[in-house]
């Protein structure tokens, strides 16, 4: 896969020496971009950098990798990979600027633009930015950094997994002098100025064992900076350097080598040489977010209360938390202390979680146990108040008698009790929200039972303070309104028990054990937390894959279909990469462990579905305005209301002001306003993740489902990615076999893309040897086999060495029109044979298109190829529009120039080299195939690599937002007809009051409904889906 390197240059004088760097670098085969200043050259292709730099040193200049950023700029505002390529395309966009590596808090900027220029490009983009540091100031800050951060080494025992990891991590970041730690099961590092003797004793006190790591070896540690390289050197312990011995193919990250007794120094080398990218560096960021289980959420007042106050804890960046799964996700790098504190102070309850398979023991044992005591409660409640109501109506209506004051006065006691037991958690939250000073559906709750049994009860035991006909009592009013709300509680946690599955059916795919090969060829059943990079596992059929690795030995057919949606069963062998949660079919094989835990694609994927359904998009925000005032609006409601009753309505006056007020407090339900948007976005974005795709927030799903224009990236989007011989016509006496061995023996070696072709058409022939091999420089190749004189390659080839091609010239006049790209062999000055070599359309591209169009969508292809080969795979696939001969920098603008003309974009691409265009689409599509960088860069990434995924994309993205409005109409209709009924405004001309048990019972079924109707979408299949049939054998499967 091209990459992009900088390099930073001297000794150019002129933009006349940039162009001649531009266009030598340019005539490398394997240099597919070059952009050049005379202090910069940025070289997109797979050469070697070495390569590079000695052609920049033949032409007299001087060359290196640029690691010397001329201004750093701190930025705000940035919470996801999104953000990030886009402000980075802004910032590419200004003029002078060569190059910028952006992360979501800083961007190094190579090139000559000013620092307000920057600044205004970041926040014409959306976001905040100010200049942090100049070139000069950067490498008088590392040079001070390098030799003033001091670093202490801990060898650490007692930690078993990554929870214990992320505690001990949290206990040395509270002791006081440290700025970051980083936490293994064996060591720990520790930056700052703290005590080691307090460093052990967070540790001690944390539940684990931690002594200063002695100095019988010593290792170097790298630790990216501005610059380049920090070395700090730190002591190891002999027990940490046998654990580093054991397993000597670890990744880098876990592998030093390290000599025992003799001091060595041993390096830590990163992953890649490669300066990290800006999806690392997210990818990183994201991995730090803290999830919290939260408990007394009842509405969306509490949502913004909370969400407030985890908002306003210091290094939070963003804080998401969510209704339906009383969740807070929060990105930044706060003290996990501080935010259960403030969520406690907020009147809530909060527990971090720091591992994945306890935080979903924990909530589906407090699912099962609320869903217990609601059921009880609902049972006990109903069970109290409709024998009262039947009894009531039957015998002496409600109306308190001299006869009958003493059995009501028990009953009334009877009531208070059943209140007590099943509604308290009613009380207690209004209580507790009270003294916060927010308002919640709690308190309406509790307002509204407690002053109609308070009434009842004073009616009750003074009736002569009271006219005859206002003696009426509503103790069953009470408890039927309890209990019906419990119900509704009820019904409520088990629909969103199944909103949760799709996600639960992800975290179902990794398997609790791993089966790991010992060097000695014994082999060990162990806990997956306990699996480290580097282990050789066995997996043989039936088995699922416990972690990310390469396969070293062996063969298997591997189900894919979980993750990626791709129903075909791929074949595994030497060097094939194997993910997590996928399914051994067929075959046994032995893999070395690449990445485990958090790191693995699955748990990645898990974590951005997690990170999508706690999201909002702009829809959802509006609700949770008008929900932040809600409760106090209809508590003043209530109360103008019932003076209005009292002051001018009928007799008994109290009695119809007391029930007025009491059904205004019940039936108003900020609950169906809080679910109407966080299920439709659990439940949808879950169903897409069956269907593999992956969604990054809910604000990607309402951009797309605006989209009426789709702009695609031709090569590995549209097309397979890599050139095929598709056709070989043989002539004179030749046949098609020995064409290709001898094309195949003059092509081995070749790494370019053509030849890359030829070879895989020879692949199973046996090549014969070729001496006397030449590159012909844009021609082709010359080369003796089996004593014959050879030349393969383009027409100007032929034309040089007096070939005639006569026989074949109609078909060279079609190649072109075809998007096909002639290559032509000759033996002994005779045309022996033409291969016609393309890249094709995927196999299902042409219906995906189609159906793409029967949608009503508008298709762009968007590519750097030459108009006429792009022109000709656009007509086969049934293109509209084709923007040809555009270079990596242009589609942006490309993309721009579309929206202007009033079209609302989304862009398909690879999510690396159309990262700029991505970024300013109004929605970017990621064909990932499940590659880290296509996971982090787009707001969408389709997990199988098929343009399908992008009609099930939108499908699915209309039917999420088009519930969500169904919703958010529902309970606002429901709220604005509810409550101006329950205040008597048909009573002038109907003579109609809404009794408060109706009302109570109008309440549970508003949130019944917006729950329901979000859970259609777990059953919705976009029409014409070929994932739909995969998808049902699967579910069957289970």
């Amino acid at each position: 896969m091209p990459t992009t390197v900088l390099l930073a240059l001297e000794g150019l004088k002129c933009m006349g020496c940039a162009n001649k760097v531009k266009n030598t670098l340019l005539t490398l085969s394997n240099v597919t971009d070059v952009t050049a200043t005379p202090q910069y050259a940025k070289v997109t292709g797979d050469a070697p950098v070495d390569e590079l730099i000695q052609q920049i040193n033949a032409l007299g200049y001087k060359a290196m990798t640029a690691n010397k950023p001329d201004l750093i700029l701190s930025l705000n505002g940035l919470a996801c990979g999104s953000c990030v390529a886009k402000t980075q395309a802004a910032l590419e966009a200004v003029s002078g600027v060569v190059s910028a590596e952006v992360d979501k808090t800083s961007a190094r900027i190579f090139g000559s633009a000013s620092a307000d220029a920057l600044i205004a490009a970041v926040t014409a983009a959306g976001y905040q930015a100010q200049v942090a540091e100049s070139a000069a100031q950067t490498e008088t800050n590392t040079e001070t950094a390098q030799t003033s951060t001091p670093v202490t080494v801990l060898a650490l025992s007692g930690l078993a997994c990554e929870s214990c990891e992320q505690a001990t991590r949290s206990a040395l970041l509270a002791v006081s002098g440290v700025t970051d730690a980083r936490v293994s099961k064996t060591r720990a590092e520790v930056d700052g100025t703290a005590d080691s003797a307090a460093l052990i004793a967070a540790v001690e006190a944390a539940g684990y064992h931690a002594q200063l790591a002695d100095a019988t070896a010593e290792i170097t540690l790298k630790k990216p900076d501005p610059e380049g390289v920090e070395t700090v050197r730190a002591p190891v312990t002999q027990e940490v350097a046998e654990a580093m011995q054991a397993y000597p193919a670890a990744e880098p990250s876990a592998a030093i080598q390290s000599t025992i007794p003799a001091p060595t120094e041993a390096q830590v080398e990163p992953e890649s040489a490669a300066a990290p990218t800006a999806a690392s560096v997210n990818h990183a960021a994201d991995d730090d977010a803290i999830q919290l289980m939260l408990t007394g959420l009842s509405c969306a007042s509490c949502v913004t209360k909370v969400q407030n106050a985890l908002q306003a804890v210091p290094g939070v960046q963003q804080a998401r938390v969510n209704l339906a799964e009383r969740t807070a996700l929060v990105m930044g790098h706060p003290q996990p202390q501080a935010l259960v504190q403030a969520v406690s102070d907020a009147g809530y309850q909060a527990e971090v979680v720091v591992d994945e398979a306890l935080r979903r023991e924990k909530q589906q044992k407090a699912a099962a146990a609320n869903l217990k005591r609601l059921t009880w409660q609902s049972i006990v409640a109903l069970g109290t108040g409709v024998p009262l109501m039947i009894w009531g109506m039957i015998g002496d209506n409600m109306m308190i008698t001299a006869d009958n004051q003493t059995l009501w006065t028990w009953l009334g006691s009877l009531t208070l009790l059943v209140m007590i037991l099943t509604g308290r958690h009613f009380y207690v939250s209004a209580w507790r929200a009270l003294k916060n000073g927010s308002a919640t559906m709690d308190i309406l709750v509790a307002l509204g039972t407690g002053v109609a049994w308070l009434y009842s009860m004073v009616v009750t035991l003074w009736p002569q303070w009271f006219p005859p006909e206002a003696r009426h009592l509503y103790f069953e009013a009470s408890t039927m309104i309890i209990g019906l709300i419990n119900v509704g509680h009820a019904l409520e946690q088990k629909a969103r028990s199944r909103s949760s599955a799709a996600l639960e059916r992800l975290l179902d795919l990794t398997p609790p054990t791993a089966r790991v090969v010992h060097a000695d060829g014994s082999e060990q059943v162990m806990p997956l937390a306990e699996v480290q990079t580097g282990m050789v596992l066995r997996l043989t059929t039936g088995d699922r894959v416990p972690v990310d690795g390469e396969v070293s030995s062996g063969e298997a057919w591997l189900d894919e279909a979980m993750l990626t949606g791709e129903p075909i069963p791929q074949q595994k062998q030497h060097g094939d990469t194997v993910h997590a949660g996928t399914l051994v079919q067929d075959g046994s094989l032995l893999f070395t462990a690449k990445a485990v835990g958090s790191q693995t694609t699955l748990s990645r994927i898990i974590h951005l579905v997690r990170n999508a359904q706690s999201s909002k998009p702009e829809i959802g925000r509006i609700a949770d305005r008008i929900s932040a005032v809600f409760v106090p609006v209809v508590v003043a409601i209530a109360i103008v209301s019932g003076l209005i009753w009292y002051f001018v309505g009928p007799q008994p006056q109290i009695a119809y002001a007391l029930s007025v007020a009491t059904t205004v407090l019940i039936i108003a339900c900020p609950c169906a306003l809080g679910l109407a948007t966080p299920m439709s976005i659990i439940s949808g974005v879950g169903r897409a993740a069956e269907f593999g795709v992956l969604i990054r927030d809910a604000d990607a799903l309402q951009q797309a489902s605006k989209v009426n224009t789709l702009v695609f990236d031709k090569t590995g989007t549209l097309t397979e990615g890599r050139p095929q011989v598709t056709a070989v016509t043989c002539l004179a006496d030749a046949d098609e076999q020995q064409v290709l061995q001898w094309a195949g023996a003059l092509e081995q070696g070749s790494s370019h893309p053509l030849a890359l072709a030829v070879l895989q058409k020879a692949q199973g022939l046996t090549l014969p040897a070729v001496t006397e091999f030449r590159t012909l420089r844009g021609l082709g190749v010359e080369a003796r086999a089996d004593g014959q004189r050879l030349l393969l390659g383009n027409m100007a080839l032929m034309m040089q060495n007096g070939i005639d091609t006569s026989a074949v010239q109609a078909q060279l006049e079609q190649a072109a029109s075809r998007g096909v790209t002639p290559v032509l062999l000759a033996r002994e000055h005779q045309l022996i044979a033409l291969l016609e070599i393309r890249d094709p359309l995927r196999a299902d591209s042409i219906s995906a298109l189609q159906r793409l169009h029967h949608d009503g969508f508008r298709l762009v292809m968007l590519t750097g190829d030459n108009p006429i080969t792009a022109n000709a795979i656009a007509k086969e696939a049934g293109i509209d529009q084709v923007i040809a001969g555009v270079l990596p920098d242009g589609k942006a603008a490309a993309i721009t120039e579309l929206q202007q003309q009033g079209y609302v974009v989304a862009m398909i691409g690879d999510g690396i080299n159309d990262a700029p265009a991505l970024a300013q689409a109004d929605v970017g599509i990621a064909m990932g195939g499940g590659s880290d960088v296509a996971i982090e860069t787009a707001a969408m990434t389709l997990m199988r690599h098929s343009l399908h995924g992008v009609a099930d994309a939108m499908a699915l993205s209309r039917a999420v937002m088009r519930n969500m409005k169904q919703n958010l109409f529902g309970a606002f209709v429901y709220n604005s007809l509810g409550i101006p009924i329950a205040a008597g405004i048909l009573y002038p001309f109907l003579g109609v009051l809404l009794n408060p048990i109706v009302a109570g019972g109008a309440m549970a079924l508003s949130s019944i409904t917006v729950v329901s109707n979000a859970n259609r979408l777990l059953r919705f299949t976009p029409e014409n889906s070929p994932a739909e049939a995969d998808l049902k054998s699967n579910v069957g499967d289970q």
